[in-house]
């Protein structure tokens, strides 16, 4: 069977126990604030138990594609990105009134639940979506400060860190444009372009390398060659992440099947069908779409015309011309075997998944 590529160099265990010991640290300084905080602990560290470790996986080969020697201080400095992804999606779920988050209540149900619990005063759905906030600063907090102790020399912080803050600007930008789709509607194909440039394939794929690379000091060559793949790949994950949001099983996924359509989610998909679909169903497809009142009945009904107007097609002929182009880049020299095999490997596994 071949070898997942997350499993390759241990990164998952080693990623999982840097993340388990940079919480066990803090557990204690908040214990001594007051026993009460440590259900935010508690509550992010159930969030980080989980997840594909994409954006460390990526950020270490960046760093070995700039020739940098393994070590257990730059996994500790690749695994920071995990607090930052938890950051993003907490605060994510609140912005989209998410109920789940991989299979589980999304972080602000968490608190809501333990308000109704415990019969406190006020609303629960403000105390869980204000809980989540705090949740989502303290991973942003802790993801600065991994980096910054993370035992990689001071240049090397200072050149990774120039990276890093990039990369949290680039995303909340993005993440701002995504809710602004959502409220603005009748999403084009360019802004859904810019929405996924900047909230996912930056994000998710570009800016890992980067920092990885330049912890290693890598040239600008080598620096643009893995944008060459990284926005490419970016792209094909985000849209794959669009198709399992209306198309996925939530057995699966951890969300209700057609999420995504329950949410408003404006994306590519949508942008499509919006100028292919006929006007009646385009005007079925406004009409429910964003709606928490939607029945089972009619996200079938909303899928159906997205099937037929030929955007679920669009998009996975769009996810395998990323994955070619993606792939293409590493045709370099530049990459030795083992980097090469392990970013192709990446980049099956980011576009193939079923979750």
């Amino acid at each position: 069977m071949e070898q997942n590529p997350l499993d390759s160099n241990n990164l998952l265990g080693r990623v999982q126990t840097a993340l388990d010991e940079h919480v066990a640290q803090n557990r204690v300084l908040m214990s001594s604030v007051s026993k009460d905080t440590l259900s935010l602990v508690d509550s992010l560290s159930g969030l980080l138990a989980g997840g594909k470790r994409l954006r460390p996986a990526f950020a270490y080969w960046g760093y070995r594609a700039a020739g940098g020697d393994d070590s257990d201080a730059v996994i500790r400095a690749c695994a920071s990105l995990e607090f930052l992804q938890a950051c993003a999606l907490i605060h994510d779920d609140v912005m989209d009134a998410s109920d789940t988050r991989r299979g589980n209540p999304s972080v602000h149900k968490q608190f809501e639940t333990l308000h109704a619990l415990n019969n406190w005063s006020g609303s629960a759905s403000l105390f869980g979506e204000g809980a989540a906030i705090l949740v989502g600063d303290l991973a942003l907090s802790w993801a600065d400060e991994m980096l910054l102790t993370s035992g990689i020399d001071p240049e090397q912080t200072l050149r990774a860190k120039a990276v890093y803050d990039i990369m949290r600007t680039e995303l909340m930008s993005g993440q701002y444009l995504d809710l602004l789709e959502q409220v603005r509607g009748q999403i084009t194909q360019e802004r859904a372009e810019t929405v996924i440039r900047y909230k996912s394939a930056k994000y998710t794929i570009e800016r890992p390398l980067h920092m990885g690379a330049a912890i290693a000091n890598a040239n600008v060559d080598l620096l643009t060659s893995l944008s060459s793949y990284g926005l490419s790949l970016g792209e094909a994950f985000q849209l794959r992440d669009d198709l399992l949001g209306v198309f996925g099983e939530s057995s699966v996924t951890g969300k209700p099947a057609g999420d995504d359509l329950r949410e408003g989610k404006q994306t590519m998909l949508i942008a499509f069908a919006y100028s292919h679909a006929t006007a009646t169903d385009c005007a079925v497809l406004t009409k429910h779409l964003g709606s928490n009142a939607i029945s089972s009945a009619e996200i079938e009904i909303l899928q159906e015309i997205l099937v037929n107007c030929g955007a679920q097609d669009f998009i996975e002929q769009r996810i395998s011309d990323c994955l070619a182009a993606a792939l293409k880049s590493l045709e370099n020299p530049a990459y030795e075997i083992e980097v090469k095999n392990a970013l192709t490997a990446l980049a099956i596994l980011a576009t193939k998944r079923t979750a």
